[in-house]
């Protein structure tokens, strides 16, 4: 049986998705893969916790802690409080640092900060956090490449939907000449529901209500997060160095009753769409806007809380892929996917 210890940065609603999984699925990595998956340490904003024991911290003693809204400080023996994220990746024997931290687009910390320690300590790291790839995404797979360890994040782009694999590694004796996906959720719900009727104001109320949109709805909304999207898939999938600057990026906020009616006098829909066309041999052009699609389109189908993306490529064809995902497992289950690949 092959152990593999994991270091954790954040136990949010994915960090404790993922903890769940851990334990859910553990007879079936076994079996599978052969693989044990051990926790050796947490950090949380509390402090952090290590383990050097082989059974590492127990998954369902951090769940309970945070049931009854307690830090990892707090974990029986093993608690350290005020323990920092560096501190966790100079302490922990660790072979996969899982960096579950928030996204901060200003400038990527603390987790850039994080995910440049762990491979410097030459461990692989696992992502779901965008900004380090967004802000820093050649420089940290050239840290990754010296280091001889792995950088994974497919959890970073729409989720369970294995979006990058896809492009990277599935297509990765193709040429993509075209890419189109509804990346954001938030939108896309928002956009379904004034298609049935209500006003803008209201439908991004209820997505708030309900957990899908954020208090500042402004990453969403605008068209950033698809952006951001778009740029880790542009440097991963298609090869292309790419910063956000080389994005051109219209939200929904402008888009009224009116537009989608004369939509769908022409049996069309509109969807926020992010876009890479191919221009001539090396280039691309990328785009975030709303975009008015056939109803025969693929993406035309994709509804409220689902997500889509379209490969168009020179050998494989077109490859169309969705996912309905509307609570933080799909997106666990995404980084579990990628802390089994590190382990191979």
């Amino acid at each position: 049986m092959r152990t593999t210890r994991l270091a954790m940065v954040g136990l949010g609603n994915v960090g404790r998705r993922l903890l769940e999984l851990i334990d859910l699925k553990r007879a079936l990595l076994r079996e599978r893969f052969d693989l044990e998956l051990v926790v050796a340490g947490a950090v949380d904003t509390t402090g952090g916790a290590t383990a050097a024991n082989r059974n590492g911290l127990d998954a369902r003693e951090i769940l309970q802690l945070k049931r009854d809204k307690q830090g990892i400080a707090a974990y029986p023996r093993r608690g350290k409080p005020g323990m920092t994220r560096q501190q966790l990746v100079d302490a922990v024997d660790a072979d996969v640092l899982v960096e579950l931290s928030l996204t901060n687009l200003k400038d990527g910390e603390p987790g850039l900060s994080t995910i440049r320690a762990a491979l410097a300590h030459k461990m692989n790291v696992v992502t779901a956090n965008k900004g380090p790839l967004v802000l820093a995404f050649q420089d940290l797979m050239a840290l990754a490449r010296e280091n001889n360890v792995r950088l994974l994040y497919s959890a970073t782009v729409t989720g369970g939907l294995p979006t990058l694999n896809i492009g990277a590694r599935d297509l990765g004796a193709t040429v993509i000449d075209k890419f189109e996906g509804v990346v954001n959720g938030t939108t896309n719900y928002i956009l379904a529901r004034m298609t049935e009727g209500q006003a803008y104001a209201d439908a991004l109320k209820h997505a708030q209500d309900i957990g899908m949109a954020e208090a500042d709805p402004t990453l969403d909304v605008d068209g950033w997060d698809a952006a951001n999207k778009l740029v880790i898939i542009a440097n991963a999938a298609l090869h292309h160095p790419t910063t956000l600057q080389d994005v051109s990026v219209e939200g929904i906020r402008k888009v009224t009753q009116d537009d989608l009616r004369a939509a769908e006098k022409h049996r069309q829909v509109i969807k926020l769409i992010a876009l890479a066309e191919k221009v001539g041999k090396q280039d691309y052009r990328l785009s975030v806007a709303p975009a008015r699609l056939d109803k025969t389109h693929p993406l035309a189908n994709v509804g409220a809380g689902m997500m889509g993306v379209i490969y168009q490529t020179d050998i494989n064809g077109t490859i169309f892929a969705t996912i309905e995902e509307d609570d933080p497992y799909p997106t666990a289950a995404g980084v579990l996917r990628d802390i089994i690949q590190a382990a191979s």
